[in-house]
């Protein structure tokens, strides 16, 4: 998927993903695709949460694993509102 910003987020426990997520999606247009991979459990959760609260569209959630690590984690696509 063509996304603008990629954030790699392993290693980083609740709520350090979504306060990422936020921050890098500040100065984007609207409409702009973020891509973040996690590897933090919560996010499944947080990460729609936040998308729901603030207005922004989850285009997708998808198991993947780290770049880092090879370990389990996940990767969203966020689509800034």
């Amino acid at each position: 998927m063509d996304h603008k910003l990629e954030i790699d987020a392993t290693g980083l426990l609740c709520p350090l993903p979504v306060l990422k997520l936020r921050k890098r999606m500040g100065s984007l247009a609207s409409g702009s695709i973020i891509k973040i991979i996690t590897d933090d459990p919560a996010a499944i959760i947080d990460i729609p949460h936040f998308c729901n609260e603030n207005n922004h569209y989850l285009i997708s959630s998808n198991p993947s694993t780290s770049n880092l690590s090879n370990q389990s984690a996940h990767e969203f696509f966020v689509k800034k509102g």
